[in-house]
């Protein structure tokens, strides 16, 4: 651990969850929660307990608003052992029985808290390279996450390599001059490995901490998407041997199962070591973080809960559970 410095500890993280973080988490789900209790309000009215039929229509609401039907038939599984054990569950209990269900569910995955990158301070540049089809929000999250990271005092260059689309170029040079760091870029049409390679060595001769690499947002087919990856990473490891150190996957969660499978799509085309999960305070949809964060071997790091600059939370599941039953 003395070798890295952790962006918002493990230790640090209760603390780092502001109120007012709590409060863009809980207005950002406002959408997602009225949905999923209006209809659990009436799926339970005249009912005194949990029995199978308020099960059934629990079962329901969960794959509509878009858990996924794997995770809810976990959910269901663990609320039909309690009903068998406690003998008699009332309906005015559910709100809580499913949030302790669901957050203990969530703690038996095998990927430890969710904080923020850890970067190394004795080999730099870190190097973060960036996936996503277009208009999940892929470039709003580079913006915000080289926000965060400026305001922790790293030295940050971001690399344009999305070539495909001249508004992707123009986007992050927004986000650039906004946040105040380094733009990398060629001319649309240029090879996307080319401008990652530049963007590694104006790093290194900058002595830069982080290196943010967008990709091109197109899912055309898996074997050109991965083809595509695979030549951008083993470029960018002519200059720095170990890079990327990350691949942040960036999914919509307005989408809802089409953000599942995105995520399928390009797990399977490259490594991808963390999500963020984008415009939850826009959509009733919410739950797809629930899901995702069950069915996928990969942690979500962020999560989109607003529009503003600081709206890009890591993803503190304990918190989401609490601010989507409270």
């Amino acid at each position: 651990m003395s070798f890295f410095k952790r962006i918002f500890s493990s230790e640090k993280k209760e603390q780092s969850f502001s109120e007012e973080a709590k409060q863009t988490l809980d207005k950002g789900l406002e959408k997602s929660k009225t949905s999923f209790f209006s209809k659990l309000t009436k799926a339970i009215a005249g009912k005194s307990k949990v029995d199978d039929e308020v099960l059934d229509h629990l079962e329901e609401i969960l794959v509509g608003s878009d858990v996924g039907v794997n995770t809810t038939l976990k959910i269901i599984a663990r609320i039909e052992k309690r009903v068998a054990e406690d003998k008699y569950l009332g309906t005015d209990e559910l709100n809580q029985i499913l949030r302790e269900e669901i957050s203990g569910l969530l703690s038996e995955t095998n990927l430890g808290e969710a904080t923020e990158f850890i970067i190394p301070i004795q080999s730099k540049p870190y190097v973060l390279m960036v996936v996503g089809v277009n208009g999940v929000g892929k470039t709003t999250t580079i913006g915000k996450l080289a926000y965060q990271f400026k305001k922790q005092g790293f030295n940050v260059v971001l690399g344009a390599a999305d070539t495909f689309r001249a508004a992707a170029i123009d986007q992050l040079q927004i986000w650039a001059d906004r946040v105040g760091v380094t733009l990398v870029k060629q001319q649309m049409g240029s090879d996307p490995a080319s401008v990652a390679f530049d963007t590694l060595q104006s790093a290194v001769a900058q002595n830069a901490d982080i290196v943010i690499i967008d990709t091109a947002g197109r899912l055309h087919n898996k074997i050109n998407l991965m083809n595509e990856l695979t030549k951008v990473k083993r470029v960018m490891q002519k200059v720095v041997s170990d890079a990327p150190h990350d691949v942040l996957l960036v999914l919509d969660g307005s989408t809802g199962q089409n953000a599942f499978e995105q995520a399928k799509q390009f797990t399977t085309a490259t490594e991808v070591s963390c999500l963020a999960v984008t415009k939850l305070d826009g959509t009733a949809k919410g739950g797809v973080v629930i899901g995702i964060s069950d069915q996928f071997q990969i942690p979500v790091k962020y999560i989109g809960v607003g529009e503003g600059i600081e709206d890009l939370q890591v993803f503190n599941k304990y918190e989401f559970v609490d601010s989507f039953f409270k």
